[in-house]
């Protein structure tokens, strides 16, 4: 069974680019738009990422923090991050654990472009599994979401 809309989020500890780890919990009180993207350097998920990277400041307004999650290893995020220069963590969730936790993984173990809003106190407002993934959600509805926290 999946997590969805008024669910406590689940908990992670993944390792990122910067060679950090990231623990969800470190967000509380904050936010979090938790994005899910199938793989480094394709070119919907580039096209995605960047198009997040340039609207940070909308979320920071917000005080919303960006965290991405795909299988790939810390050293492809640090190459495609280097090579696009986002200004959030791209975590590295090699055994797919996380995905699965968040019910993101489609047919024969693939993830799904996904991404979800959880708030401060790490309640879910928002969840989206693309079933074809070949759009993503727009910034303009993730701060909608955002805006209606704040409210």
């Amino acid at each position: 069974m999946s997590v969805g809309v008024g669910d406590v989020a689940p908990t992670f500890r993944l390792p990122t680019t910067g060679g950090r780890h990231v623990l969800l919990g470190d967000y509380v009180g904050n936010p979090v738009v938790l994005v899910f993207y199938p793989g480094d350097d394709s070119p919907i998920c580039t096209r995605q990422l960047t198009t997040y990277n340039e609207a940070l400041s909308q979320f920071a307004a917000l005080n919303a923090r960006v965290l991405a999650i795909s299988a790939q290893s810390v050293e492809s995020h640090e190459r495609f991050s280097s090579r696009h220069g986002f200004g959030f963590p791209l975590l590295s969730d090699v055994d797919k654990a996380v995905a699965e936790a968040y019910g993101t993984l489609g047919p024969l173990g693939f993830a799904r472009r996904s991404v979800f809003v959880i708030d401060g106190a790490g309640i879910i407002r928002y969840a989206h599994r693309a079933i074809a993934g070949i759009t993503f959600r727009p910034v303009g509805e993730l701060v909608d979401v955002l805006l209606g926290l704040a409210g």
